[in-house]
């Protein structure tokens, strides 16, 4: 009877010890979330972006077309092409073709869990991200760029950028993968975003912190106001040629990688996106 009890009591404590762990883990809300399971982008939650403004010094058109974005076995693709020649409509040339989308006007939030399940490719000056902006005047109302790689599948960077420290900004880090595990397989890439800090999460492992006391010695904080999400896919420019010093045959663009995006190898893979709130305003749309 003594060793029932026992076993008893033990049991309780290992049962009373999980609940209290549990406890201790905050709900949320989740309050966007798509997982690609229909046969086309979803339109409610998504704008599809043709270029105009032109930024970075980057090579590609974004464009409306099912051969730089379309749904593959429950995963979005994001895919430049290759189209030497081509020009916008308002008479720009490019060699090449993606795509970039948006939740703007659509979905909007302030503050809460970012998150998305991503596959990139190996390959200098293929430069696709994640990230949140806010409207109006860049960078007044502040970018988080959740993760940005420029075909260096060894890392991927986390940015920060606001009024007196944008472009070059102080606020990025590098995160370099294990080996066996680069930024060529599946990983969560995200930002816990609070009122005043932010933290950039890699597979649930916090890899970046930024506060809104360290924003304060260059500008004042951004990141008190409605956002948007954002999945692009870029190519060279001003941040891959800073990093590889390719000038030729593009800016920031190799022979090899310009190889690969004609053969249709250069893609960006989404399984997921999601937001969750905790405790956060209510005045997310």
């Amino acid at each position: 009877m003594k060793t029932l009890l026992k076993c008893f009591v033990f049991v309780f404590c290992i049962l009373q010890a999980g609940k209290a762990q549990t406890q201790k883990i905050p709900k949320g809300k989740v309050i966007f979330f798509d997982d690609f399971n229909d046969k086309k982008l979803d339109s409610n939650k998504w704008n599809i972006e043709i270029t105009g403004f032109h930024v970075n010094n980057e090579l590609q058109a974004y464009v409306d077309s099912a051969v730089t974005f379309f749904i593959q076995n429950s995963k979005l693709v994001l895919q430049p092409v290759y189209t030497p020649g081509f020009v916008t409509k308002d008479g720009q040339h490019f060699d090449f073709i993606s795509a970039r989308i948006n939740t703007r006007k659509k979905f909007e939030f302030e503050y809460g869990l970012a998150e998305a399940r991503i596959k990139l490719t190996n390959g200098a000056g293929l430069w696709p991200a994640w990230w949140i902006l806010g409207n109006g005047q860049w960078p007044a109302t502040g970018e988080i760029d959740v993760m940005e790689n420029v075909g260096d599948a060894a890392w991927a960077s986390a940015a920060v950028h606001g009024p007196g420290y944008s472009g070059e900004t102080p606020f990025v880090e590098r995160y370099h993968f294990p080996k066996n595990n680069d930024a060529a397989q599946w990983h969560i890439y995200a930002v816990n975003w609070t009122p005043d800090t932010m933290v950039f999460e890699y597979d649930g492992k916090p890899i970046y912190r930024v506060t809104k006391a360290m924003a304060a010695k260059y500008g004042e904080w951004a990141f008190s106001n409605q956002k948007f999400l954002i999945l692009n896919f870029a190519l060279g420019g001003n941040y891959p040629a800073g990093v590889n010093g390719v000038k030729e045959p593009y800016f920031g663009l190799p022979e090899t990688t310009v190889q690969q995006i004609q053969q249709k190898q250069a893609k960006m893979v989404i399984d997921w996106v999601k937001v969750t709130q905790f405790n956060a305003p209510q005045n997310s749309k």
